[in-house]
């Protein structure tokens, strides 16, 4: 790390004495364009709420640096077209946080897959959830959040659903259920079903929740055999088995191999893996677009992507 933007200025002082950087490379949201100016800084990482990730991330792209920014790319497929289109027009690379796409169990099972451990896939379930707390959190605003639980943990299942299956949907349908309209105000989701079908005749069912607890689970089956990773998408360990027995992986940290992969991408041009670039990201938001008006609707959605 070698810069820092923040529009706070004791997080700044903290981090600058943790990761010694000096005050030239530290930046607020009023001033950060300068660091086009700044040969230092090749990329910035954009975290902040998913409300704030469409304009932070065009600023960036305009200031020449690479860019890589956290999921949900931006609160709707609108926006993270214009995002993709700003980097392109600026000649910079477009990253999304999707530290899965290195994990070693996700990978292994994505690669007996390929390798036709498990025969035609059948049928995937992806459940996302946890008891959401502070309800003054940002997570619960949706002009910052762009939605509820859905812009926060389910989208590891809409993603997760594609790398299991190895295919991107072609129709959705989804159902909604609300409990607490005081916590979860109008257009901050709180339980979501959504069901998703795969040009192979594969069928995904996966939750969405901020209102259960012990929801970290992805399981894929086959003809020939299953996968199941549960926890699949935290933080650490993950822990998997499939018909042929445990998986007895390594557990790495997360983002420290994401970080490596990711500047071999940005430095050296590498392929991953499993893309994690803009036009990745594009097609969960199209995917979370089409959940949103099925579960509004009741219809059952084409999807394009």
């Amino acid at each position: 790390m070698v810069g820092l933007i923040s529009g706070t200025p004791s997080k700044v002082v903290a981090w600058q004495k943790r990761y010694s950087i000096p005050d030239a490379n530290c930046y607020n949201y009023e001033n950060f364009d300068n660091i086009k100016n700044n040969p230092e800084i090749d990329a910035v990482y954009v975290i902040t709420p998913n409300g704030l990730h469409h304009d932070e991330v065009i600023r960036v792209a305009k200031a020449g640096k690479h860019v890589i920014c956290e999921k949900p790319m931006a609160i709707n497929a609108k926006q993270g077209e214009e995002m993709i289109d700003a980097c392109k027009a600026a000649g910079v690379k477009l990253l999304v946080g999707y530290r899965m796409h290195f994990e070693p169990y996700t990978l292994e099972i994505i690669r007996m897959r390929k390798a036709g451990d498990f025969g035609k896939v059948l049928f995937f379930q992806g459940l996302s959830g946890f008891i959401i707390g502070d309800p003054n959190q940002w997570r619960l605003n949706k002009q910052l959040s762009g939605g509820g639980s859905m812009m926060d943990i389910g989208i590891y299942s809409v993603n997760g659903s594609r790398y299991m299956i190895g295919e991107n949907p072609v129709w959705v349908t989804a159902q909604e259920t609300k409990n607490d309209p005081v916590k979860f105000k109008v257009g901050v989701d709180e339980t979501i079903q959504f069901q998703l079908g795969f040009p192979g005749g594969s069928v995904a069912s996966c939750l969405s929740t901020y209102s259960m607890n012990n929801l970290d689970r992805f399981f894929l089956n086959g003809i020939d055999g299953f996968a199941e990773l549960n926890p699949a998408t935290g933080y650490g360990p993950i822990m998997g088995r499939t018909n042929k027995g445990e998986l007895n992986l390594p557990h790495p940290t997360h983002q420290t191999v994401q970080m490596d992969a990711m500047s071999e991408i940005i430095l050296q041009g590498k392929q991953p893996e499993f893309p994690v670039d803009g036009e990745e990201a594009q097609k969960d938001l199209k995917i979370i677009d089409a959940i949103y008006e099925a579960a509004g609707t009741g219809k059952k959605l084409s999807l394009q992507l």
